[in-house]
């Protein structure tokens, strides 16, 4: 790094660094994460602050992780490479397959009394994710084939990495990609509420109601930059055209969150069908 960057750092370290480093308890030097993905921006964070990121991948059947960052060869936006013993495969369509001794037998048929075996040949189980290998053999999870998005163009666009990048943004909470035998791609954007309170602060802006605020010109121009950035990621077919905010919070307890913290996107769908149809009617 120039001394621009060592400068910066320095001062960021005493700010903005140690408080983190504090919070996990001031001595922490790695942390695992595991269940959702990290994302590289997040990880390099955690990187500059001098906590290293063990990030890994794996499923129930799989009896937990598969794949693991390995120690002093971290790869941001990776989950690492395979664990020893296990195979992992990317099928024609993009599948991510593992094997291995701790690969599970099967869902146990209470009928039959036995387990329905539902690994391939070879003993391969689909996962349900799709990923890529790099020539190192770090897997890349790039989103779920359930969630892929086929436009009535028949472009297939995965809207993880859209997603992803815009829940990072300070003033998105979630966002749900939008595309199915539709056009083009369009978005429902949730607002973080700590962000919005500083946003509210320094736009002076506390008292407009939020009904209000989903529609405010200097609001929505912050969120279009977000949305510029992370379209900055795939191609103009795959891009987010149109955003619509809305004036509520994706919730577990109002159904539209998984207790992992998943989106039900059929929920989401369905409760916001006008919406979605607006921003498709312009």
């Amino acid at each position: 790094p120039g001394y621009g960057l060592r400068a910066a750092r320095a001062l960021y370290d005493p700010l903005v660094y140690r408080r983190i480093r504090a919070a996990l308890g001031g001595r922490v030097k790695y942390v695992i994460c595991g269940g959702s993905p990290l994302g590289r921006r997040l990880a390099s964070f955690y990187a500059g602050a001098g906590i290293g990121v063990f990030e890994g991948y794996g499923l129930t059947e799989t009896t937990a992780a598969a794949t693991v960052t390995p120690p002093l060869r971290p790869r941001l936006g990776t989950v690492g490479q395979p664990l020893p013993g296990t195979g992992v495969h990317i099928a024609d369509d993009g599948e991510v397959l593992l094997r291995g001794g701790q690969v599970f037998g099967g869902y146990w048929d209470r009928e039959r009394q036995a387990p329905v075996d539902v690994t391939r040949d070879g003993g391969w189980l689909a996962t349900g994710d799709l990923g890529a290998l790099d020539d190192d053999g770090y897997l890349t999870i790039t989103g779920r084939k359930t969630d892929v998005i086929i436009t009535s163009g028949g472009k297939n666009v995965a809207p993880a990495p859209l997603e992803d990048w815009l829940r990072a943004h300070p003033l998105v909470g979630q966002c749900l990609v939008v595309g199915d035998n539709r056009p083009y791609i369009t978005a429902l954007l949730t607002l973080e509420p700590d962000g919005l309170g500083h946003w509210r602060q320094m736009t002076k802006k506390q008292d407009v109601p939020l009904r209000d605020l989903v529609d405010d010109e200097d609001l929505r121009a912050a969120l279009q930059r977000a949305v510029d950035e992370a379209n900055r990621l795939v191609s103009r077919a795959e891009s987010i055209r149109a955003f619509k905010v809305l004036p509520v919070e994706f919730t577990e307890e109002n159904g539209y969150l998984t207790p992992s913290l998943k989106l039900r996107r059929a929920a989401i769908v369905r409760d916001f069908g006008e919406e979605i149809a607006g921003l498709y009617g312009r």
